[in-house]
């Protein structure tokens, strides 16, 4: 039988943007390269569904991942897909006053063998979760405004029907991401 390594972090920042600027923001998936170190590529396939490439140096991994649970402007939740490195995360945004949002990110990973135990130890420490958040607060004040854009909802992995039309992303690519 396997050992499973389990570990969890929670890691929070304040941003000097107003929170819906966070979150629209944290939609715009495709983006995270440009300040996320460990983040190589991000391609949402579905409102719902994502495929990831992360690593360090010559290390790579890739996986899908689904979204379970998005409410603009609060929270969004996902899975890994991955049977040798299983996460859950989930990052919400809490408005501290009209410009400034917290935002929290909690990541809980359960990795098998040595590769999983391996690439859970290098992308879970708090050090490297602080620092990714530090790099997003730096991008987004930079910015000072989104650039663009996904406002619906998804509850228990399922997209919502929405009563008016979620905007348009500012980006390349439907749905934002």
């Amino acid at each position: 039988m396997r050992a499973t390594a389990v570990k969890c972090v929670e890691e929070s920042i304040e941003v000097a943007v107003p929170v819906h600027t966070a979150y629209n923001q944290w939609t715009q998936l495709k983006t995270f390269p440009r300040f996320m170190s460990a983040v190589k590529q991000v391609e949402q396939l579905r409102p719902n569904l994502t495929r990831w490439v992360v690593g360090a140096g010559p290390v790579r991994h890739e996986f899908m991942a689904e979204i379970v649970e998005q409410r603009p402007d609060t929270l969004i939740a996902w899975r890994g897909l991955d049977r040798r490195i299983g996460h859950r995360g989930e990052v919400s945004f809490r408005e501290l006053a009209p410009d400034r949002t917290e935002i929290v990110l909690r990541m809980r990973f359960e990795s098998q063998g040595i590769k999983g135990r391996l690439l859970t130890r290098a992308g879970a420490s708090p050090r490297a979760v602080r620092a990714e958040l530090g790099r997003f607060k730096e991008f987004i004040e930079g910015l000072g405004q989104e650039c663009g854009a996904w406002r619906g909802t998804i509850h228990n992995g399922q997209v919502q029907p929405s009563e008016a039309s979620p905007p348009r992303s500012r980006v390349a690519g439907w749905p934002v991401g």
